[in-house]
């Protein structure tokens, strides 16, 4: 494996000085291993039955081949390099390479000629598998293992093995290449020098100034360097690593290959430089991560002593990238060019030497420094011809990876491949399938736009953007009437139904309808207009349903208030609302001491307006219908602000789905302070169900609730887990009928199961108070993990980065909700909804536009389906960074 950038680096002094050190030591003595070896050497000791550091090869040999001339000629490799016969056993507590003087290696013939084409073809890949899985011990000779397969009269394959202790990639080309020179009857020339003589001068080089000065730079180049690149994985980060992994190969079109070339030459960059900055683009879109570690290789071959000896000759060089501030590709090449010549000239420091000088924390679930490779191969394989017999290597499958992720790259005569070699514990076949679509698709758009933003590159595919719009196409019909007539609609459907009940109370439609209607005449009269604030601060109450549904009828705003509050928090929401009237009950007034305000007790009122009472004010559905504080864990309580519009699209949509039939009597256990109490109020009303409200204390005791679910035959509840534990704790074992809805906090696997064993359906919801109450539902399956679903109607789910760009499927990014449920703002907070209520057309940007009308996100009176929030997701949706999976979420 050779690099155009590794060749003709040392000044001509150092290499008179490397030609003084470079002398050939006796291979009788007791020989150090060089720093590569020995770190091969500590990795093998850690686990000794692993086969990830096996070098094997392929070669098909077509023609009339004389086997036992490859067999000698196989030999005389052996008897040439010193390295084929060494091991490495501890003497004194030290490995040492320890060198005989002959070895003997066998070479097995299999016979695969009676076998079918088809089987022999499988016999070849299950042979070279064993042979490169199966492990050395490095205490014993021989390090080297080849077998011959025949196929046919003149078809055979050769598989070699070799550990990479005695040898490095280039070693392969070097042990081929002589093997066919001496088969073909050649003498080559005496080695000058053995691998034991580098091992020799490596030791002495470390105690040169030369090795001082490499060693600084290095430290200052990796100060403070991050630890690793957190690329979103498929599967978690195993304690240790196994190695297993697998490869996926690719071809860039020919058009392309010249064009990445020509764009380096135009700026004076090598391929190697331009090829390890687009995979840097790669790497950032898809970590986010700004600060990056790439590993590559480079061999210590250049005195022309050791151009042909077979041996360890790679180090380990550390790229590092700055890619912050959305840098244009070209300001990112020229970064790359400088570190590059720097790190270059800077190649003899061991790695190895380099990790123990800087003393990386150490464990075994990943490699020190970086976790990502990237070697850029200028010399690929070709065949060989000689008389009577074509050469030619022959590709493997392979089972091993030593990083999370690498990338080989190959210059060919018909343009640039690919190879992406990957850790199967950490990524699944297909994303690596679309990793490479992507890479790809960026070094597309960096040939069209070498000055376009990294950050603002295009990079999803065609099939991408099409799953992302079909994701979210969720427009519906929704009827333009308000939450006061959706109800009335129902009433006159079922007036004789029990629409709510509490304790031995009940309400049917039409006595609802009736009370309401007499509420609504009242406030009406007491000065209540068009979106007028008015807190509602009752007990769990028939009264209670009645208030929330007078105030929207009479065209006010409701803001709920918990008795159960901190006293200061019923004063801050009631002064930042600037509530203009109280709706109570006698026995909370004391809550309300400090208020100035008109205080209407419900319990107190005479509703004499008469059966027929019904106020004739028009309420728009672009008014608001609530302001609900969320909790303030962050400050002080925000108020959101609600539209009625934004509430009958949730209302119409959860009617469908997750679905509420007038059979239905749904158990309301949440706090009216909390926005989920919507549904569990207003959604059983609008469809013909029972209502079945408890008092605080029973929701609080787990056998009373379970007392209640049991006795009024509740067939649907929604609860936070917190909830659901509570009901599990008392000794609650489900209701084979009861539809469980579980929201508010993440659900956990466990509780998941647990109530999918018990109960007759489980879904999760999920949505910030922002969005109106749930954004999306998704009901879960036995053993299926838990997820948020699909958005509800009108609703669309964006995962973008840092620069509102859309990520590609699988990649992290922070979720953005648009739609007709998207709030108004939050009251009195102007400069905060504009911070956190973005428009449609500050997304994408010009190449990937999301959509959407453009207007101002300051416009108070602009549609919310131009608007996106990003909430702050459940922490098991956070630890996961919104991954942009779009199947499931």
């Amino acid at each position: 494996m050779s690099n155009p950038e590794t060749s003709g680096l040392l000044p001509e002094q150092k290499r008179q000085l490397l030609a003084k050190l470079l002398q050939k030591k006796s291979a009788k003595q007791r020989n150090p291993l060089s720093f590569a070896q020995k770190r091969l050497w500590f990795l093998e000791q850690l686990q000794p039955e692993l086969s990830v550091y096996n070098l094997p090869t392929a070669l098909r040999l077509t023609g009339k081949l004389n086997i036992s001339s490859l067999k000698l000629s196989l030999q005389a490799i052996i008897n040439r390099h010193e390295i084929l016969r060494t091991s490495f056993p501890v003497v004194d507590g030290e490995p040492i390479q320890r060198v005989v003087v002959s070895l003997s290696l066998t070479l097995p013939v299999v016979d695969l000629q009676e076998l079918p084409q088809k089987t022999q073809a499988a016999q070849v890949i299950q042979q070279a598998t064993v042979l490169a899985m199966y492990p050395f011990d490095l205490a014993e000779i021989p390090l080297l293992r080849a077998v011959l397969l025949q196929l046919g009269d003149e078809e055979y394959v050769l598989l070699f093995v070799m550990h990479h202790i005695i040898a490095d990639y280039w070693s392969l080309r070097v042990l081929v290449r002589e093997l066919v020179l001496v088969y073909q009857g050649q003498i080559l020339p005496k080695l000058p020098i053995q691998y034991v003589d580098f091992a020799n001068w490596q030791q002495k080089w470390l105690q040169s100034e030369a090795r001082t000065t490499q060693l600084e730079y290095w430290q200052q180049q990796l100060q403070d360097y991050p630890r690793e690149l957190s690329l979103p994985t498929d599967f978690p980060r195993p304690n240790v690593q196994s190695f297993r992994g697998t490869r996926e190969y690719f071809t860039l079109p020919m058009e392309l290959s010249s064009h990445l070339k020509q764009l380096g030459q135009q700026q004076g960059a090598t391929l190697f430089m331009t090829l390890l900055a687009g995979f840097n683009v790669l790497l950032y879109r898809y970590s986010g991560q700004e600060d990056i570690l790439v590993g590559s290789t480079v061999t210590s071959r250049d005195r022309i002593e050791i151009a042909n000896l077979i041996g360890l000759f790679v180090n380990n060089l550390v790229f590092r990238t700055y890619l912050s501030g959305n840098l244009s590709f070209l300001e990112l090449l020229k970064q790359v060019y400088d570190t590059s010549v720097t790190a270059l000239a800077n190649q003899q420091l061991p790695f190895e030497d380099l990790v123990e000088q800087l003393q990386p924390e150490r464990n075994l679930s990943q490699n020190p420094l970086f976790q990502v490779m990237f070697v850029l191969h200028n010399t690929p394989n070709q065949s060989t011809q000689i008389p009577g017999l074509i050469i030619e290597p022959l590709e493997t499958e392979h089972t091993t990876t030593r990083f999370d992720l690498s990338l080989d790259m190959y210059e060919t005569p018909s343009g640039l491949k690919g190879m992406f070699e990957y850790s199967t514990d950490l990524f699944a076949a297909t994303t690596i399938k679309r990793l490479v679509e992507h890479f790809q698709m960026l070094l597309s758009e960096i040939v069209k736009n070498p000055q376009q933003g990294i950050s603002e590159l295009a990079w999803l595919t065609n099939a991408e953007q099409e799953l992302f719009r079909d994701w979210n196409d969720t427009a519906r019909e929704i009827p333009n009437l308000c939450l006061h007539e959706l109800f009335s609609q129902q009433a006159q459907k079922t007036p004789n139904k029990i629409a709510v009940q509490f304790e031995n109370q009940s309400l049917t439609y039409q006595e609802l309808s009736e009370r309401i209607n007499q509420l609504a005449c009242h406030l009406l009269e007491w000065g209540i207009a068009a979106e007028t604030r008015v807190g509602i601060l009752c007990d769990r109450s028939l009264e209670m349903v009645v208030a929330l549904l007078a105030v929207v009828k009479a065209g006010g705003i409701y803001i709920p208030l918990d008795p159960a509050y901190p006293q200061e928090r019923i004063n801050y929401i009631i002064a930042d609302a600037q509530v203009s009237v109280l709706l109570t009950q006698s026995r909370l007034q004391d809550l309300l001491a400090d208020y100035s305000g008109k205080v209407i007790c419900l319990d107190n009122l005479n509703l004499d307006f008469g059966k027929n009472a019904n106020p004739t004010t028009k309420v728009m559905i672009d008014q608001s219908a609530y302001i609900i504080y969320t909790s303030g864990s962050t400050g002080k309580p925000k108020g959101v602000q609600i539209l009625h519009k934004s509430l009958t699209n949730f209302l119409i949509s959860m009617a469908q789905t997750p679905g509420l039939t007038t059979q239905d009597k749904l158990l309301a256990v949440t706090t009216i302070s909390f926005d989920i109490a919507a549904l569990e109020i207003f959604l059983p009303l609008i469809v013909g169900a029972t209502v079945v409200l408890v008092p605080r204390e029973v929701i609080l005791d787990g056998n009373q609730l379970a007392a209640v679910i049991e006795q009024q035959q509740i067939t649907v509840m929604q609860a936070t887990p917190a909830t659901w534990r509570l009901l599990f704790a008392s000794g609650w074992n489900g209701k084979v009928d009861l539809r469980v809805l579980c929201g508010g906090e993440a659900l956990d696997y466990n509780l998941a199961q647990q109530l999918l064993a018990t109960n007759r359906e489980v879904w999760n919801l999920y949505g910030p108070t922002e969005t109106t109450i749930w954004s999306a539902a998704k009901k879960l399956e036995v053993n299926q993990p838990v997820t948020i679903g699909r958005p509800i109607h009108n609703t669309q789910f964006y995962v973008l980065d840092n620069y509102l760009q859309p990520v590609a499927v699988g990649v992290p990014g922070e979720l953005y909700i648009g739609g007709a449920g998207v709030a108004q703002g939050y009251w009195g907070k102007p400069d905060l909804t504009t911070e956190r209520f973005i428009s449609r057309q500050q997304v994408g940007g010009r190449r990937q536009e999301v959509g959407g009308r453009r207007q101002e996100a300051g416009d108070r009176r602009q549609e919310a389906g131009d608007i996106l929030f990003p909430p702050l997701l459940p922490s098991s949706l956070q630890n996961r960074r919104s991954r942009s999976v779009f199947s499931e979420w």
